[in-house]
């Protein structure tokens, strides 16, 4: 039971952070909070996916190193990327608003856990 609350609020926070990146306009657009939560649920199943490929793959993703770092700016921005290929109500602008978008969200939730506590993020665990 616990673990289901802990999913529907991480959705939830989740959605929100989709929410404010698309309002200040860093290369991510939703079109309301319907789609920002279809779309935390869409980008973490696909995160999940291409975090389990890479893993296959012998890659890993964190460790704080600057390779670390590219790479999980990279996977966020692909990650993103798929997410606006797959839902309508989401946009991101390119690959250059991927990675802006990625930042800013990661830039969010790291407020966000300054104030909550720690938090769990859609977008691969930063480095």
């Amino acid at each position: 039971m616990g673990q289901i609350i802990g999913f529907i609020v991480g959705v939830v926070i989740a959605a929100v952070v989709l929410l404010i990146v698309s309002r200040l306009n860093l290369g991510l657009s939703v079109a309301g909070f319907s789609s920002a939560v279809i779309g935390a649920i869409v980008i973490s199943l696909v995160s999940s996916a291409i975090l389990w490929l890479l893993g296959s793959l012998g890659i890993q993703v964190g460790g704080g190193s600057l390779f670390s770092i590219i790479v999980w700016l990279i996977v966020s921005a692909v990650i993103l990327l798929i997410a606006g290929k797959l839902l309508p109500g989401m946009t991101v602008q390119g690959f250059t608003g991927g990675i802006i978008a990625a930042i800013a969200m990661a830039v969010i939730y790291w407020l966000l856990s300054l104030i909550l506590g720690p938090l769990v993020s859609p977008l691969p665990p930063a480095p």
